[in-house]
């Protein structure tokens, strides 16, 4: 174990975080959902690099991670701070068996899996924070966030050094759902050789959002019928 975990794990977490990186670094490369090559530096590049996201969450709160992957940064949440309630949306059946399986392992009761599109629970499901690591440019992860975000709520997402940039290039989508200038902080400084880059956006008026949100000119998702989910906790 990276002896930084300590810093953003609490003590009776760490065994549980230990635990997952040897998922990651065995079944998880077995299945693909993380290269030979990443397994060296789990660590410093994919746990620890999560796990210090939740310096800009507030306590608590319900977390959606969309695209969610081998579980970064969800499943890192959910042990680092299992005052989240955690839901795992991701649409590849190897994937949420994956998670699945590490969930029940850990015992982590502060995590839910869905399987599915972001866009498949518009309309049906809202979340405090909606996050995601690598899933896409800010733009698109507009469409595909926002319609999660509660009106109290905000997009916390990990981004690259080109943060900025896409903010410039997504300036149109942000006006058209009616959002605040994000954000962007620089986290894990005291930790991490390579500091993590997060982008929050809210809305510009929490009290003129209706639910669920739409862009300007757009329609509302219809909300009738019913879908069958996979849940966990």
């Amino acid at each position: 174990m990276d002896p930084r975990a300590a810093k953003v794990f609490p003590a009776d977490r760490l065994e549980l975080a230990e635990k997952y990186a040897a998922w990651l670094a065995d079944a998880g490369v077995v299945r693909g959902l993380i290269g030979p090559r990443e397994v060296p530096r789990l660590w410093d590049r994919h746990i620890l690099n999560c796990a210090v996201l939740g310096e800009v969450i507030p306590h608590g709160v319900t977390v959606a991670d969309i695209g969610s992957g081998a579980g970064l940064p969800g499943i890192v949440l959910a042990i680092a701070r299992p005052d989240l309630q955690i839901t795992l949306i991701e649409p590849l059946l190897r994937r949420t068996t994956f998670l699945e399986e590490v969930s029940e392992d850990l015992g982590l009761d502060n995590v839910t899996v869905l399987r599915g599109r972001a866009d498949a629970f518009h309309g049906e499901l809202g979340f405090d924070v909606v996050t995601s690591r690598a899933v896409a440019g800010l733009e698109k992860l507009l469409d595909w966030s926002l319609p999660l975000v509660v009106p109290t709520g905000a997009l916390v997402a990990m981004k690259g050094s080109s943060i900025e940039r896409e903010i410039e290039e997504a300036a149109p989508a942000l006006k058209k759902w009616g959002c605040a200038p994000p954000t962007v902080s620089e986290l894990g400084v005291d930790v991490l050789e390579t500091t993590t880059v997060a982008v929050r956006v809210v809305w510009s008026d929490p009290a003129r959002v209706d639910w669920p949100p739409v862009p300007k000119g757009g329609q509302k998702r219809s909300t009738g019928g019913s879908r069958k989910k996979k849940r966990r906790g």
